[in-house]
Formats: structure tokens, C-alpha cells, sequence
């Protein structure tokens, strides 16, 4: 199973993108929107989810780029 990504808040007001269970980031922006570009292609490429998380830490969004286990209808 391919690792989720996730794009979060750093203490010193940048963004990361970390995979899940790593404790390196793959990669720190500036910009939430530079974060989850650099995010959504590596959830791509691993066929897996990205997982935006808000200023406060709350998951904001979820995009799946994988085999979805609920797709869907219509």
C-alpha cells in the first residue's frame, strides 16, 4: 500500500510535505499552494492520497489519486 501524503503547517509558518509515518519532510514551501502542488504529484506518482490539513492541524481536504475503496456514484 502506497504511503499517504500530507501537507501541513511547520512551527515557523511554512508548509510541509511529508508522507505518512516519516518523520523528514519531503519537501517545505512557503506557500500552502506551492505545498500542495509538490504534494499532489507525489500522490500521483505513489498512487496514493493527499491530505490537506488546515492552519490549525484539521484535515481540510482529502484527494485520492490511488485505487479509491469508495468511489463515486454516477
Amino acid at each position: 500500500m502506497a504511503k499517504n501524503v500530507h501537507v501541513i503547517r511547520t512551527q515557523n509558518d511554512r508548509w510541509a510535505v511529508k508522507t505518512e509515518n516519516s518523520t523528514k519532510s519531503v519537501k517545505v514551501t512557503d506557500t500552502q499552494q506551492e505545498a500542495i502542488e509538490r504534494g499532489k504529484s507525489i500522490a500521483k506518482n505513489n498512487q496514493s492520497e493527499l491530505i490537506i490539513h488546515g492552519r490549525d492541524g484539521k484535515i481540510r481536504e482529502k484527494n485520492s489519486y490511488g485505487n479509491d475503496q469508495y468511489p463515486p456514484k454516477g
